[in-house]
C-alpha cells in the first residue's frame, strides 16, 4: 500500500482511494465538520494544494496528517 493510513481509513469506511479531495471530502471521510478541518489548515497542520478553484488535498497530503497525528508512545 502506497498510503496505508489513509488506505485503511477508507477500507473501513467503504470508500474509494480518489486522486484528490476536497474539504468536503477530507471532513466526510473522518466524520467531522468542514469547519474542523479549516480549522487543521488554518493551524498548519493539514496542508492543502494551491490548486485552480479551491484548495485541494492530494493522497500524499492526507498521509503526512495521519502520520503526523500518530501519538508517541509513553
Amino acid at each position: 500500500m502506497k498510503f496505508p493510513l489513509l488506505q485503511e481509513i477508507l477500507a473501513i469506511k467503504n470508500l474509494p482511494l480518489q486522486p484528490m479531495y476536497s474539504i468536503r471530502n477530507i471532513a466526510a471521510i473522518f466524520g467531522v465538520s468542514a469547519r474542523a478541518i479549516q480549522n487543521r489548515v488554518a493551524s498548519g497542520q493539514l496542508n492543502p494544494r494551491d490548486l485552480p478553484g479551491r484548495a485541494r488535498f492530494l493522497n500524499q497530503d492526507v498521509e503526512d496528517f495521519l502520520q503526523a497525528s500518530l501519538k508517541k508512545a509513553a
